[in-house]
């Protein structure tokens, strides 16, 4: 999982948040209940003491001994409710005493002296570890003058009991809560950023030879459907712009090509019709190489605008790969022999692609001599075509001085160059590579390239393939 993701920082500060709430709204209900439960139980008792003051000590003059201690037990039934009531007089004299409770509590000296206030009081009494009672005090003071205290009591323990209850039901259900609620809301950011995930789909496969494509627009006004429609927006902008550069390239290449023609062909007859110093004689020979090296840029230029432009007509037709392969390399095996280098092909016959025979003639041929003029003496260059997962792939490999890590991304840019310190004369123009990516991309073929410094680079075309049955030879213009 992706911790730096969006889903994921989303569903981390989801997840938070109703923690956070989950547990505020827990605390806040055993509190108020806590609350409730003391406000319930201070009402209770305060009720019992008004009682036994009102109705009991009221009327105790002139009763027999015993006569409160009989009321209290069957009014209240204080040692079976487990409660405890005390009254007691403002001398300290014990007039009644509940006895024996269920909590334990049967000797009156440890429970605390009464307090003697002059109004009503509450507190908590602490017998043992975990025997705590709440009691209320009342003062009274009976017809006769006598000052009284009367003590109602209650066990906290069932009040602990339903606490308890309630954090160990937090406690077990929160967490399985938390957990579901994460788990359904990382659900749902996956499907609210499905629209997302299509738009980078098909952003990842625009490049610049298809930018007439366009991302799809999430009709869901906000946020994510103004996004969309920008992006469509600067796409459009971009194939504009790419559209200029294109047209600027191959108007300017067409518009080179007449002044270089007349230039080569006026200084080849000057040569031929006149008779010049050696040192002046070299001079001319030289402008017209240099002539000649500017025509093949500016044809290269405008083939490769036309290319992009798509207003080269592609010949669609069933050829063999495999023989195409033999054949051009079988031509360019001097040239190999000129560096002293091993050129070998393996190229079956049977592998059938549809495209131009110039235009992939083209490319085996800039792809094995730029593997040739990377390729010190005595080095070994191999061709291969074979089957791959149906496509037809064409491998050009080396074991040349590689291609550094630096210029791997711009090789199929014009002009470019990775080995800066080759000369013009065998370096080429620098755009052989960039033809090869545009005749691949009319064919709607992939080209990679994996490398190494110091063990050489092998170049991969992949070639939709025909099956076998496929007949049909003639020509169809693309």
């Amino acid at each position: 999982m992706n911790v730096r993701s969006l889903r994921f920082s989303i569903t981390a500060w989801y997840a938070g948040l109703l923690a956070g709430a989950l547990l505020l709204f827990g605390v806040s209900v055993y509190l108020g209940l806590e609350h409730y439960l003391d406000s319930t139980l201070e009402a209770t008792l305060a009720s019992q003491s008004r009682t036994i003051a009102s109705q009991l000590l009221a009327q105790l003059p002139g009763k027999r001994a015993n006569w409160l201690a009989t009321e209290i037990d069957e009014a209240f039934a204080p040692e079976i409710n487990g409660g405890l009531i005390r009254v007691s007089r403002d001398s300290g004299e014990i007039v009644y005493f509940s006895g024996s409770l269920k909590d334990g509590v049967s000797d009156v000296s440890r429970f605390p002296p009464p307090e003697t206030r002059a109004k009503d009081t509450v507190r908590k009494v602490n017998l043992s570890r975990d025997r705590q009672f709440l009691v209320y005090s009342m003062p009274f003071t009976s017809p006769d003058g006598v000052r009284y205290v009367v003590e109602s009591g209650a066990s906290y323990h069932q009040v602990q009991v339903v606490l308890h209850g309630l954090l160990l039901t937090f406690a077990i259900y929160m967490p399985f809560i938390v957990s579901i609620a994460v788990g359904g809301g990382y659900w749902l950011m996956r499907q609210s950023l499905r629209p997302v995930q299509q738009i980078t789909d098909r952003a990842e496969r625009i490049t610049s030879s298809n930018l007439s494509e366009r991302l799809p627009v999430i009709r869901t006004g906000d946020e994510l459907e103004r996004l969309s429609t920008s992006l469509n927006r600067m796409i459009a902008r971009l194939d504009d712009a790419f559209g200029h550069i294109n047209r600027f390239s191959a108007d300017a290449s067409h518009e080179l090509r007449t002044p270089l023609t007349i230039l080569r062909l006026e200084l080849e007859g000057i040569l031929q019709k006149h008779s010049f110093s050696p040192s002046l004689a070299d001079e001319i020979g030289s402008a017209l190489e240099e002539t000649y090296r500017m025509s093949r840029i500016v044809e290269s230029l405008l083939a490769i605008s036309r290319l992009d432009a798509g207003e080269i007509k592609i010949d669609q037709i069933r050829l063999d790969l495999g023989d195409l392969t033999e054949s051009t390399v079988d031509a360019m095996q001097l040239l190999a022999e000129e560096k002293c280098i091993s050129l070998n092909c393996s190229a079956p016959a049977g592998i059938f692609v549809k495209g131009d025979r110039t235009r992939l003639q083209e490319v085996i041929v800039n792809l094995t001599d730029n593997a040739i003029q990377h390729t010190a003496k005595g080095g070994q260059v191999e061709v291969r075509v074979k089957k791959d997962s149906g496509s037809a792939v064409l491998e050009v490999a080396d074991n040349g001085a590689g291609i550094s890590a630096e210029a791997l991304p711009h090789i199929f840019e014009r002009f470019y160059r990775a080995d800066k310190a080759r000369s013009r004369s065998s370096g080429g123009t620098g755009l052989g590579l960039s033809i090869v990516k545009a005749i691949c991309t009319a064919h709607g073929a992939e080209i990679k390239v994996t490398t190494e410094e110091g063990k050489g680079s092998c170049f991969r075309v992949d070639l939709p393939m025909l099956k076998q049955s496929f007949k049909p030879d003639l020509a169809v213009h693309s």
